[in-house]
């Protein structure tokens, strides 16, 4: 008996890698090594932008970049 041909299976593309536009606090915190109470401060002196959606605040990355970037030696 002769068994049916399977259907060749095409590799499928792997998907682009998502980037984040924006991360919550305790993400920000581990990628930039700025205390969360450090992160408020500078969240309430405007230092870095926040977005708030309901009760979540998400931080722009480009937000945290800029900082970082504004304040190197």
């Amino acid at each position: 008996m002769r068994r049916r041909a399977q259907p060749t299976e095409t590799p499928q593309k792997a998907a682009p890698a998502i980037r984040p536009i924006s991360v919550r606090v305790p993400v920000a915190v581990q990628m930039t090594g700025i205390s969360r109470s450090k992160l408020y401060e500078l969240i309430k002196e405007g230092a870095v932008q926040i977005v708030k959606v309901g009760a979540s605040t998400l931080i722009p990355i480009e937000s945290l970049q800029r900082f970082i970037d504004e304040n190197k030696h």
